[in-house]
């Protein structure tokens, strides 16, 4: 009757455990096409790609700054990029420290060119709660069981379109291709963006399949990670 006992002990243990929330079924998740070349062009706050016209003006003569939502530019981002991933037994959220991108400005929002590129080696967990397990999941993460960063250090995003209405409450759907572990696939995905006169901002969370993106370490037999990653991504850019 003991063993009965601390038999269903572990069974119910086990069970509330394998109960821990997903944080991926609460995030839309993004539309993923099949597998691609990879994108040539640089991102826009690294090496402006294509060029916007004030690139080209002589050094010496250099063009009024600017103005108005007509005027092509390009503006560096700063933020965010991270991401949450999850087991069965909890979740992990995680930021890039290094990364650079930016968005060339159209004639209208809708016309913006967004790209960036990460450094999938300055992966940082638990950025509001280090600790010694910290610093070994960022290392197993840069491992070829998951980012492969000795093999594939750079992860981008580059914008094909982005066009007004999206998912949930956000204002448009940002279509373009993500590029990690050496796959390019296309993905769509709703954000909340805005541009003013004086600041462009883009704002998403969706989820995605990282088995798609050749990432398939299943983790330990009693402790399985799961197929679905979010994405945030939090960024700004003053004209």
């Amino acid at each position: 009757m003991k063993y009965l006992n601390l038999t269903l002990t572990t069974v119910l243990i086990v069970g509330m455990t394998a109960c821990a929330k997903d944080p991926s079924k609460d995030a839309p998740k993004a539309e993923v096409g099949e597998v691609v070349a990879p994108t040539q062009d640089k991102a826009p706050g690294q090496a402006p790609a294509p060029s916007a016209a004030v690139d080209e003006a002589p050094k010496a003569a250099a063009p009024p700054k600017p103005k108005g939502p007509t005027a092509r530019k390009v503006v560096d981002l700063t933020g965010t990029i991270g991401f949450v991933g999850s087991k069965v037994t909890g979740s992990q959220d995680g930021i890039f420290q290094k990364w650079s991108g930016g968005v060339l400005l159209g004639d209208t929002l809708e016309a913006a060119k967004l790209s960036f590129e990460v450094e999938v080696g300055s992966v940082h967990v638990n950025p509001g709660s280090r600790s010694e397990w910290s610093q070994k999941l960022d290392k197993h993460l840069i491992h070829e069981d998951f980012f492969f960063a000795d093999k594939f250090p750079k992860a981008t995003f580059f914008s094909k379109k982005i066009v007004k209405g999206g998912e949930g409450e956000a204002s448009h759907t940002i279509s373009g291709d993500l590029t990690m572990r050496g796959v390019t696939r296309p993905v769509s995905f709703p954000a909340t963006v805005s541009l003013t006169d004086t600041e462009v901002k883009a704002k998403a969370e969706f989820t995605i399949n990282r088995k798609e993106w050749g990432i398939v370490y299943a983790g330990k037999p009693d402790d399985l990670i799961r197929d679905g990653v979010v994405l945030k991504i939090d960024l700004m850019g003053v004209r």
